[in-house]
């Protein structure tokens, strides 16, 4: 046996156990790093060729694998902008170049300018959802921009439906022809009117007249104005005509909309959409004119106040008056073998031939796991085991130095040999 391979053995021991003392530093210095993946050293054994009866030792080699598939407990946080995955799959993030990386770290915080970044300074990278669509590519990263909360400018909604609900006093006369509000004259006669407030296409108010008339033994017309084309004082006559008009057939017997009354009313908002009014619950009663029930929809326009996420990584703008809208949607990645993923800087990894093609998807889909907002994966470190480890390799550090200390005492001894 040589002396030499005996020192070179011990040496390469040192090494191999020095090497698992590191990724044992690592894993406690990382403790408490949210979505760390424990690393790990292997140990493989090097075998010479011997040959005869003189026996050479070869050594160790050591190989450093990631336990990146290895889930860590999720904890919840007070944020909202904190986002963890229950199950498979990786956060798409972007660094300042765009290079794009995945990572389980999703401490993400709100910018200046309203873009998302976690405390690795990795920006969440998104789909922007324009018109329902993500415009989503399964397998590269094209399309995806960082998520910006603060991007999307003012919005409002145009009024497209609503309802109006009312009793019409069955006691009232009839108004006769030629003075109707449909005629639109001096002096046209209504019965009953009320006012709706709707909103045009970029977001104004538009007040609509309503007039009720009877015109007939249980039957009404309904007629709806533009309160901006009224005469000066208000009323009639308008500087044009009605926007609609309908009539309303009552059941003598009843007081509700006989089988064959029209039972809405659509109005063309001025420079928005076609409203349509139900009036289906209108009733002809014999007490006062009442107003049971009136609401249209539609809004101003509002800033972004908060977002919300959902567990299928839809983002939501909720706006100050209260209306919602998708903006983004979170991708989730996976490869075919995450633990051959290469760790970088910032607790993010990035794809190598071992670990197999990207495959991007949305949370829910397939084998990905969904987005849960305000909570955090912990790291997958187990203090008691790493502090197992590293006593264990202290002492197979120390055996190994006193190998090559006898290999260099035996070569001491062949030396002085000659003396």
């Amino acid at each position: 046996m040589s002396v030499y391979n005996l020192m070179r053995t011990g040496v390469s021991g040192m090494g191999a156990q020095s090497n698992r003392l590191g990724t044992v530093a690592d894993n406690i210095a990382n403790a408490r790093t949210t979505g760390y993946k424990r690393a790990s050293t292997e140990f493989a054994a090097l075998v010479l060729d011997n040959h005869g009866t003189n026996y050479a030792s070869g050594g160790v080699e050591s190989k450093t694998r990631y336990a990146i598939s290895q889930k860590g407990t999720l904890e919840y946080s007070a944020s909202g902008y904190d986002l963890a995955i229950n199950g498979q799959g990786f956060f798409m993030v972007g660094d300042a170049e765009g290079r794009v990386s995945l990572t389980r770290a999703g401490a993400f915080v709100p910018l200046e300018d309203g873009t998302l970044m976690n405390t690795a300074g990795f920006r969440l990278m998104g789909y922007p959802i324009t018109n329902g669509n993500t415009g989503a590519v399964i397998n590269g990263t094209a399309g995806l921009e960082a998520v910006n909360i603060r991007s999307v400018t003012l919005v409002s909604e145009p009024s497209t439906e609503g309802v109006m609900t009312t009793n019409l006093d069955v006691n009232e006369g009839i108004v006769a022809a030629g003075s109707l509000p449909s005629d639109n004259v001096a002096g046209s006669t209504f019965t009953h009117t009320s006012s709706l407030k709707a909103y045009d296409s970029v977001g104004r108010e538009v007040i609509l007249d309503v007039y009720y008339t009877k015109t007939a033994a249980n039957q009404w017309e309904v007629a709806v104005f533009d309160r901006d084309d009224a005469a000066p004082g208000g009323g009639f006559p308008y500087a044009a005509g009605p926007l609609s008009t309908q009539t309303l057939t009552f059941d003598p017997t009843t007081g509700a909309l006989d089988a064959g009354s029209f039972t809405d009313i659509t109005i063309p908002v001025p420079n928005g959409s076609s409203l349509v009014i139900d009036l289906s619950a209108t009733t002809e009663k014999g007490t006062g004119y009442t107003v049971l029930d009136a609401e249209v929809n539609g809004s101003e326009p509002a800033a972004i106040e908060s977002v919300e996420f959902a567990d299928d990584g839809i983002i939501y703008a909720v706006y100050e008056n209260g209306a919602r809208s998708a903006i983004y949607r979170i991708p989730l990645a996976n490869v075919a073998s995450p633990d051959r993923l290469k760790p970088e800087s910032g607790t993010v990894f990035s794809i190598t031939a071992e670990s197999g093609d990207l495959q991007i998807g949305f949370p829910g889909e397939g084998a990905l796991g969904t987005i849960f907002s305000g909570a955090l994966e912990s790291s997958n470190v187990d203090l008691a085991s790493e502090l197992t480890t590293m006593i264990e390799s202290q002492r197979n550090y120390t055996a190994n130095s006193k190998v090559f200390q006898t290999g260099s005492e035996l070569l001491e001894v062949l030396v002085n040999l000659k003396r």
